[in-house]
Protein backbone atom coordinates (compact mmCIF):
# COMPACT_ATOMS: atom_id res chain seq x y z
CA UNK A 1 0.00 0.00 0.00
CA UNK A 2 2.80 2.43 -0.66
CA UNK A 3 0.96 4.27 -2.92
CA UNK A 4 -1.70 4.74 -0.37
CA UNK A 5 -0.40 7.93 1.60
CA UNK A 6 -3.36 7.86 3.99
CA UNK A 7 -6.98 7.58 4.16
CA UNK A 8 -9.96 9.09 6.93
CA UNK A 9 -13.75 9.07 7.64
CA UNK A 10 -14.58 12.36 7.62
CA UNK A 11 -18.49 12.05 9.08
CA UNK A 12 -20.72 9.42 10.18
CA UNK A 13 -20.64 7.49 13.60
CA UNK A 14 -16.64 6.64 12.48
CA UNK A 15 -15.77 10.65 11.51
CA UNK A 16 -12.07 10.89 12.28
CA UNK A 17 -11.03 7.57 12.39
CA UNK A 18 -8.20 6.93 9.90
CA UNK A 19 -8.68 3.98 7.47
CA UNK A 20 -5.69 1.31 7.81
CA UNK A 21 -6.39 -1.41 5.68
CA UNK A 22 -7.40 -1.11 1.48
CA UNK A 23 -10.94 -3.22 2.01
CA UNK A 24 -12.07 -0.66 4.57
CA UNK A 25 -10.83 2.17 2.61
CA UNK A 26 -12.73 0.85 -0.78
CA UNK A 27 -15.43 -0.07 1.63
CA UNK A 28 -16.10 3.46 3.02
CA UNK A 29 -15.32 5.18 -0.40
CA UNK A 30 -18.32 3.48 -1.86
CA UNK A 31 -20.50 4.04 1.20
CA UNK A 32 -22.20 7.29 1.61
CA UNK A 33 -20.52 8.32 4.17
CA UNK A 34 -17.99 10.90 3.35
CA UNK A 35 -14.61 9.60 3.27
CA UNK A 36 -10.79 10.99 2.11
CA UNK A 37 -8.41 9.07 0.27
CA UNK A 38 -4.60 10.86 -0.21
CA UNK A 39 -2.42 8.96 -2.74
CA UNK A 40 0.81 9.61 -3.83
CA UNK A 41 0.64 11.08 -7.30
CA UNK A 42 3.91 9.65 -8.58
CA UNK A 43 3.37 6.15 -7.67
CA UNK A 44 3.64 3.78 -10.15
CA UNK A 45 0.73 1.15 -8.48
CA UNK A 46 -1.71 4.58 -8.48
CA UNK A 47 -3.21 4.79 -11.59
CA UNK A 48 -3.35 0.62 -12.27
CA UNK A 49 -4.32 0.79 -8.36
CA UNK A 50 -8.03 2.98 -9.26
CA UNK A 51 -8.38 1.65 -12.52
CA UNK A 52 -8.86 -1.67 -11.04
CA UNK A 53 -10.29 -0.75 -7.80
CA UNK A 54 -11.79 2.54 -7.74
CA UNK A 55 -14.57 1.69 -10.49
CA UNK A 56 -16.41 5.13 -9.31
CA UNK A 57 -13.63 7.34 -10.78
CA UNK A 58 -14.60 7.87 -14.64
CA UNK A 59 -11.43 7.34 -16.99
CA UNK A 60 -11.08 11.78 -17.49
CA UNK A 61 -11.21 12.22 -14.43
CA UNK A 62 -8.68 9.71 -13.24
CA UNK A 63 -6.12 11.05 -16.32
CA UNK A 64 -6.69 14.32 -14.93
CA UNK A 65 -5.49 13.64 -11.44
CA UNK A 66 -2.64 11.81 -12.58
CA UNK A 67 -1.23 13.98 -15.45
CA UNK A 68 2.18 14.37 -14.99
CA UNK A 69 2.15 17.86 -15.93
CA UNK A 70 -0.90 20.42 -14.27
CA UNK A 71 -1.56 23.71 -14.21
CA UNK A 72 -4.49 25.25 -11.43
CA UNK A 73 -7.95 24.93 -12.85
CA UNK A 74 -11.43 23.52 -12.02
CA UNK A 75 -13.29 21.45 -14.34
CA UNK A 76 -16.95 19.87 -13.90
CA UNK A 77 -17.18 15.74 -14.68
CA UNK A 78 -19.93 13.34 -15.18
CA UNK A 79 -18.75 12.22 -11.45
CA UNK A 80 -18.03 14.74 -9.46
CA UNK A 81 -15.42 18.37 -9.18
CA UNK A 82 -11.60 18.08 -10.45
CA UNK A 83 -9.82 21.03 -8.93
CA UNK A 84 -6.29 21.28 -9.43
CA UNK A 85 -4.78 23.49 -7.05
CA UNK A 86 -0.97 24.55 -6.09
CA UNK A 87 0.81 24.62 -2.57
CA UNK A 88 4.18 26.48 -2.18
CA UNK A 89 7.01 23.91 -1.41
CA UNK A 90 8.11 24.22 2.70
CA UNK A 91 9.61 20.71 2.34
CA UNK A 92 13.75 21.16 3.43
CA UNK A 93 16.05 21.48 0.91
CA UNK A 94 13.42 22.60 -1.84
CA UNK A 95 12.43 26.20 -3.22
CA UNK A 96 9.81 27.85 -2.11
CA UNK A 97 8.06 28.87 -5.71
CA UNK A 98 8.72 24.67 -6.95
CA UNK A 99 5.25 24.67 -6.31
CA UNK A 100 3.49 21.27 -5.41
CA UNK A 101 0.67 20.16 -7.31
CA UNK A 102 -2.71 18.87 -5.46
CA UNK A 103 -4.75 17.30 -7.38
CA UNK A 104 -8.60 16.86 -5.64
CA UNK A 105 -11.48 14.73 -6.91
CA UNK A 106 -14.68 14.92 -4.90
CA UNK A 107 -18.14 14.35 -5.09
CA UNK A 108 -20.92 14.78 -1.72
CA UNK A 109 -19.50 11.01 -0.43
CA UNK A 110 -15.69 11.08 -1.28
CA UNK A 111 -12.88 12.96 -1.65
CA UNK A 112 -9.83 11.66 -3.41
CA UNK A 113 -6.48 14.28 -3.15
CA UNK A 114 -3.27 13.24 -4.93
CA UNK A 115 0.52 15.13 -4.23
CA UNK A 116 3.85 13.76 -5.70
CA UNK A 117 5.86 15.83 -2.95
CA UNK A 118 4.41 16.52 0.93
CA UNK A 119 2.59 19.04 1.57
CA UNK A 120 2.36 20.86 5.24
CA UNK A 121 -1.57 22.75 4.27
CA UNK A 122 -2.65 18.29 4.12
CA UNK A 123 -1.07 17.90 7.31
CA UNK A 124 -2.68 20.76 9.24
CA UNK A 125 -6.07 19.53 7.68
CA UNK A 126 -5.67 15.56 8.84
CA UNK A 127 -4.68 17.43 12.42
CA UNK A 128 -7.63 18.48 11.96
CA UNK A 129 -9.59 15.59 11.16
CA UNK A 130 -7.85 13.46 13.88
CA UNK A 131 -8.67 15.90 16.69
CA UNK A 132 -12.47 15.64 15.51
CA UNK A 133 -12.52 19.47 14.47
CA UNK A 134 -12.31 18.33 10.26
CA UNK A 135 -14.91 19.34 7.49
CA UNK A 136 -17.87 17.16 7.74
CA UNK A 137 -18.64 17.63 3.86
CA UNK A 138 -16.88 17.88 0.49
CA UNK A 139 -18.09 21.80 -0.07
CA UNK A 140 -16.26 22.27 3.67
CA UNK A 141 -13.60 20.04 2.95
CA UNK A 142 -12.50 21.85 -0.16
CA UNK A 143 -12.99 25.36 1.71
CA UNK A 144 -10.82 24.64 4.25
CA UNK A 145 -7.83 23.05 2.26
CA UNK A 146 -8.20 26.36 -0.25
CA UNK A 147 -7.62 28.31 3.15
CA UNK A 148 -4.71 26.00 4.34
CA UNK A 149 -3.19 26.53 0.87
CA UNK A 150 -3.51 30.18 1.05
CA UNK A 151 -2.17 30.96 4.40
CA UNK A 152 1.24 29.17 3.40
CA UNK A 153 0.86 31.06 0.45
CA UNK A 154 1.02 34.53 2.38
CA UNK A 155 3.44 33.56 4.18
CA UNK A 156 5.48 32.78 1.51
CA UNK A 157 4.36 36.23 -0.20
CA UNK A 158 5.61 38.24 3.05
CA UNK A 159 8.92 36.99 3.74
CA UNK A 160 9.76 37.52 0.19
CA UNK A 161 8.73 41.06 -0.09
CA UNK A 162 10.30 41.56 3.17
CA UNK A 163 13.57 40.46 1.05
CA UNK A 164 12.16 42.63 -1.62
CA UNK A 165 12.14 45.73 0.74
CA UNK A 166 15.68 44.96 1.86
CA UNK A 167 17.49 44.57 -1.04
CA UNK A 168 15.36 47.89 -2.69
CA UNK A 169 16.66 49.87 -0.06
CA UNK A 170 20.06 48.45 -0.53
CA UNK A 171 20.29 49.58 -3.81
CA UNK A 172 19.04 52.73 -3.53
CA UNK A 173 21.45 53.34 -0.98
CA UNK A 174 24.42 51.86 -2.47
CA UNK A 175 24.09 50.61 -6.34
CA UNK A 176 26.41 47.60 -6.71
CA UNK A 177 27.20 45.02 -9.32
CA UNK A 178 27.28 42.45 -7.13
CA UNK A 179 23.61 42.88 -6.18
CA UNK A 180 22.19 42.27 -9.51
CA UNK A 181 22.52 38.56 -8.98
CA UNK A 182 19.94 38.79 -6.39
CA UNK A 183 17.72 40.61 -8.10
CA UNK A 184 17.47 37.89 -10.85
CA UNK A 185 16.97 35.24 -8.07
CA UNK A 186 14.37 37.05 -6.40
CA UNK A 187 12.71 38.45 -9.91
CA UNK A 188 12.95 34.28 -11.11
CA UNK A 189 10.94 33.62 -7.65
CA UNK A 190 8.39 36.17 -8.36
CA UNK A 191 7.66 34.75 -11.94
CA UNK A 192 7.39 31.36 -10.61
CA UNK A 193 4.79 32.13 -8.19
CA UNK A 194 3.32 34.46 -10.62
CA UNK A 195 2.89 31.51 -13.02
CA UNK A 196 0.63 29.48 -10.92
CA UNK A 197 -1.03 31.43 -8.52
CA UNK A 198 -2.39 33.59 -11.65
CA UNK A 199 -4.45 30.85 -12.59
CA UNK A 200 -5.18 29.15 -8.98
CA UNK A 201 -6.94 32.77 -8.60
CA UNK A 202 -8.97 31.90 -11.96
CA UNK A 203 -9.78 28.29 -10.41
CA UNK A 204 -10.95 29.16 -7.25
CA UNK A 205 -13.21 31.73 -8.80
CA UNK A 206 -14.72 29.36 -11.11
CA UNK A 207 -15.72 27.64 -7.64
CA UNK A 208 -17.31 30.66 -6.37
CA UNK A 209 -19.15 31.70 -9.49
CA UNK A 210 -20.13 27.89 -10.57
CA UNK A 211 -22.88 27.64 -8.30
CA UNK A 212 -21.88 23.78 -7.57
CA UNK A 213 -24.56 22.04 -4.91
CA UNK A 214 -22.19 20.87 -2.73
CA UNK A 215 -21.01 23.92 -2.07
CA UNK A 216 -23.29 25.49 0.93
CA UNK A 217 -23.31 29.22 1.04
CA UNK A 218 -20.79 29.40 4.07
CA UNK A 219 -18.38 27.34 2.24
CA UNK A 220 -18.98 29.91 -0.68
CA UNK A 221 -18.42 33.25 1.31
CA UNK A 222 -14.73 31.10 2.48
CA UNK A 223 -14.00 30.45 -0.91
CA UNK A 224 -14.58 34.09 -1.90
CA UNK A 225 -12.76 35.24 0.84
CA UNK A 226 -10.02 33.06 -0.15
CA UNK A 227 -10.20 34.37 -3.68
CA UNK A 228 -10.00 37.99 -2.81
CA UNK A 229 -6.63 36.94 -1.15
CA UNK A 230 -5.13 35.61 -4.21
CA UNK A 231 -6.25 38.28 -6.29
CA UNK A 232 -4.41 40.57 -3.75
CA UNK A 233 -1.34 38.45 -3.42
CA UNK A 234 -1.33 38.05 -7.56
CA UNK A 235 -1.38 41.95 -7.53
CA UNK A 236 1.70 42.13 -5.21
CA UNK A 237 3.57 40.22 -7.16
CA UNK A 238 2.87 42.04 -10.13
CA UNK A 239 4.31 45.01 -8.23
CA UNK A 240 7.28 43.50 -7.00
CA UNK A 241 8.09 41.98 -10.52
CA UNK A 242 8.26 45.70 -11.92
CA UNK A 243 9.70 46.80 -8.75
CA UNK A 244 12.93 44.95 -8.94
CA UNK A 245 12.87 45.61 -12.52
CA UNK A 246 13.44 49.13 -11.97
CA UNK A 247 16.12 47.76 -9.51
CA UNK A 248 17.99 46.24 -12.16
CA UNK A 249 17.55 49.30 -14.64
CA UNK A 250 19.12 51.18 -11.21
CA UNK A 251 22.17 48.61 -11.02
CA UNK A 252 22.97 48.65 -14.66
CA UNK A 253 22.19 52.63 -14.58
CA UNK A 254 24.90 52.87 -11.68
CA UNK A 255 27.31 50.46 -14.08
CA UNK A 256 27.31 52.34 -16.76
CA UNK A 257 27.99 55.41 -14.85
CA UNK A 258 30.94 54.41 -13.17
CA UNK A 259 32.18 52.84 -16.91
CA UNK A 260 31.38 56.17 -18.75
CA UNK A 261 33.56 57.77 -15.79
CA UNK A 262 36.81 55.68 -16.35
CA UNK A 263 36.26 55.90 -20.05
CA UNK A 264 36.21 60.06 -19.43
CA UNK A 265 39.62 59.98 -17.04
CA UNK A 266 41.30 57.84 -19.31
CA UNK A 267 40.17 59.98 -22.66
CA UNK A 268 41.51 62.98 -20.48
CA UNK A 269 44.76 61.26 -19.85
CA UNK A 270 45.44 60.03 -23.37
CA UNK A 271 44.12 64.06 -24.73
CA UNK A 272 47.15 65.24 -22.19
CA UNK A 273 49.81 62.58 -22.83
CA UNK A 274 49.35 61.87 -26.66
CA UNK A 275 50.99 65.58 -27.69
CA UNK A 276 53.69 64.86 -24.94
CA UNK A 277 54.36 61.55 -26.56
CA UNK A 278 54.26 62.88 -30.12
CA UNK A 279 56.86 65.45 -29.02
CA UNK A 280 58.84 62.95 -27.18
CA UNK A 281 59.12 60.42 -29.87
CA UNK A 282 59.77 63.29 -32.38
CA UNK A 283 63.02 64.40 -31.10
CA UNK A 284 64.28 61.24 -30.07
CA UNK A 285 64.81 60.21 -33.57
CA UNK A 286 68.24 58.96 -34.08
CA UNK A 287 68.91 61.20 -37.30
CA UNK A 288 71.62 64.27 -37.71
CA UNK A 289 70.40 67.76 -37.65
CA UNK A 290 68.45 67.38 -34.06
CA UNK A 291 68.50 70.85 -32.97
CA UNK A 292 70.05 71.02 -29.56
CA UNK A 293 71.73 67.90 -30.05
CA UNK A 294 75.57 69.72 -29.33
CA UNK A 295 73.83 72.09 -26.38
CA UNK A 296 74.22 70.60 -22.46
CA UNK A 297 71.22 72.25 -21.42
CA UNK A 298 68.83 71.14 -24.74
CA UNK A 299 67.28 68.65 -22.31
CA UNK A 300 66.40 70.89 -19.53
CA UNK A 301 64.54 73.24 -22.37
CA UNK A 302 63.22 70.88 -24.04
CA UNK A 303 61.80 69.26 -20.41
CA UNK A 304 60.58 72.81 -19.63
CA UNK A 305 58.56 73.42 -22.92
CA UNK A 306 57.03 69.94 -22.15
CA UNK A 307 55.76 71.00 -19.02
CA UNK A 308 54.79 74.47 -20.37
CA UNK A 309 52.45 72.45 -22.92
CA UNK A 310 51.03 70.57 -20.29
CA UNK A 311 50.07 73.23 -18.38
CA UNK A 312 48.71 74.85 -21.29
CA UNK A 313 46.66 71.51 -21.98
CA UNK A 314 45.31 71.56 -18.50
CA UNK A 315 43.97 75.32 -18.70
CA UNK A 316 42.25 74.70 -21.86
CA UNK A 317 40.90 71.76 -20.47
CA UNK A 318 39.53 73.45 -17.63
CA UNK A 319 38.06 76.43 -19.58
CA UNK A 320 36.47 73.68 -21.61
CA UNK A 321 34.91 72.59 -18.24
CA UNK A 322 35.81 69.01 -19.36
CA UNK A 323 37.83 68.24 -15.81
Amino acid sequence: MEHIEFAYCLNGPDAGQRLDSEAHIVTSLKADELAWLHLVADHPETDPWMEEVLDFVEPPTRAALTAKSTRPRTSVQEDGLVVILRGVNLNPGEEVEDMVSLRVFLNPARIITLSRRPLLSLTDLRREVEAGEGPQSAGTFLAALVEHLGGRIDGALFDLAERVDALEDAVIATPDPAQRGQVVDERQEVIDLRRYLGPQRDAIGLLVSGGHAMLSKSDRRRLNEAHDKLVRAVEELDAMRDRLIVLKDEIDSAVQDRLNRNLYLLSILSAIFLPLGFLTGLMGINLGGMPGAESGAAFWVFTGALCVVAVGQFWVLRRLKWI
